[in-house]
């Protein structure tokens, strides 16, 4: 899979990615911004990054990266995956993305998950939670949590709580380590299996005639409430 600049692979490095090949068009400014953003990893990267014309790199990429850095990371093991999500009891909920559509919404997603510790993300419906582009708005991420596609019938055990705005209101609830937090596509909401598979629906406090909020901002909101439990990594 593709590591689609210095961030995703700074990251990709730091929880374990095995990255068997990265270069770069600017060898020298890669590891001057190791050395600022990133030391923990500067002398690997010092080992690993390849310098490459300017050319050679942008036939490596769809779009090239403002930071000229590209690699490729072997994915992670699905059985691992799937092994972790169904594992009980869980320290940190799972986050549900039923049908989402765009690819930066749904790497943004995965980028909140991995920061606030929780267990893992997945995705059903046909987008591919893996797509360079989700990578990219992940920030290489995702070797920070479990990303997995799935059916909604065969999603992890634990109590699913759905986004819904007839739910109830979220701030009355505590939410669970162990459930699954479902969201809907922006456009069209929970598909009907879904909602029919939740054990609550939950509602985001919303002022009226407002719509609905990005599916990014809705995640973050939501593991905020969870984390005031106690249940997110502290900040040091």
């Amino acid at each position: 899979m593709l590591l689609d600049g210095f961030h995703a692979l700074k990251h990709a490095l730091r929880f374990g990615a095995e990255v068997p090949v990265a270069v770069t068009s600017d060898r020298a400014g890669a590891l001057a911004l190791a050395g600022e953003l990133a030391p923990d990893v500067r002398e690997v990267l010092a080992g690993l990054l390849t310098e490459v014309s300017r050319e050679a790199y942008a036939s490596l990429v769809a779009r090239p990266h403002p930071t000229a850095v590209a690699a490729l990371a072997v994915r992670p093991s699905r059985a691992a995956g799937l092994e972790a999500l169904a594992h009980t009891p869980r320290r940190a909920p799972v986050v549900v993305l039923d049908q989402p559509r765009n690819l930066g919404n749904a790497g943004a997603v995965i980028r909140l998950a991995a920061g606030f510790g929780a267990t893992g993300v997945v995705t059903t419906g046909t987008l591919d939670p893996w797509h360079p582009t989700v990578v990219r708005g992940g920030a290489g991420l995702h070797f920070a949590t479990v990303v997995e596609r799935l059916e909604v019938a065969g999603l992890p055990p634990g109590p699913l709580f759905a986004l819904d705005p007839e739910g109830e209101d979220i701030r009355g609830l505590e939410l669970p380590d162990d459930a699954l937090l479902a969201f809907g596509s922006e456009r069209s909401g929970l598909t009907p299996e879904l909602r029919a598979r939740a054990d609550r629906l939950v509602a985001l406090p919303m002022r009226p005639q407002v719509s609905s909020y990005n599916l990014a901002t809705s995640v973050a909101m939501t593991l905020y409430h969870w984390s005031a439990g106690g249940g997110a990594p502290r900040v040091p």
